[in-house]
């Protein structure tokens, strides 16, 4: 069985916020700098695909519902349409995405779905060309694990990037998933309420993961690329 090398990749504010729009400027650059400086990163990498939430791939897919007038019996609990990379991949548990074509900025679209997703929203996506895996449930949560064998095993992906948003990034983490953490430290304040770059609920993700550093390298417009790896908790040394 071969697991993908889970990376997550984030750019935010020294504040730990990921809204660049609400970032304030510094006299050594803007939001555009540093996100783009994030987003040079993410190339460099040259990762199989990246994952997001329901929120942010909402923001890409800009669909609308079309279920098809029959949908028959699609099949679960995996479509591939497309087994190979690079690879846009959407959690949308309640299978709220609707695209308009099966690829975004040439990455082909996978969404990782809930055991409860309607066959007529899999005949959708199956007819836009999209694959998908609907996901069994795991102590309350989607079963991320076996989606990233299946994207290993099915769809050939060695290393994928996770690039959020928060709750997305905190689900990842606590279920062990991520080896490696990089961010994209911002000379800018948020100051506000805004979305964390990790959010994982009350419970939090202490006594879960152990962060060590591995490098730092100094980037244009006063920001600062970070790396660590990352383990389980009770794994550090």
């Amino acid at each position: 069985m071969t697991r993908p090398r889970l990376t997550c990749l984030m750019a935010g504010s020294l504040d730990g916020r990921l809204h660049p729009s609400r970032w304030t400027d510094s006299p050594d650059g803007t939001a555009t700098d540093w996100t783009g400086a994030y987003e040079a990163i993410h190339d460099r990498y040259s990762a199989d695909g990246w994952i997001v939430g329901r929120v942010t791939m909402a923001e890409m897919a800009k669909g609308t519902p079309h279920p098809p007038a029959d949908a028959g019996t699609p099949l679960r609990p995996i479509h591939v349409a497309r087994d190979h990379g690079p690879y846009a991949i959407a959690l949308d548990r309640g299978g709220k995405l609707h695209f308009t074509a099966s690829e975004l900025h040439g990455d082909h679209v996978v969404v990782l779905l809930g055991p409860d997703v309607s066959d007529e929203h899999l005949a959708e996506l199956a007819g836009d060309g999209v694959s998908y895996i609907v996901c069994e449930e795991r102590d309350g949560g989607l079963g991320l694990a076996e989606a990233l064998d299946l994207l290993g095993e099915r769809f050939g992906a060695r290393h994928l990037l996770l690039e959020g948003g928060g709750g997305v990034n905190g689900s990842f983490l606590a279920a062990g998933l991520v080896e490696q953490f990089d961010l994209v430290l911002a000379p800018a304040l948020d100051g506000g309420d805004s979305r964390a770059i990790v959010e994982a609920g009350d419970a939090g993700l202490k006594g879960k993961v152990s962060l060590k550093l591995i490098g730092v390298d100094q980037l244009d417009h006063g920001a600062l690329h970070l790396r660590y790896a990352v383990a389980a908790a009770q794994d550090a040394v």
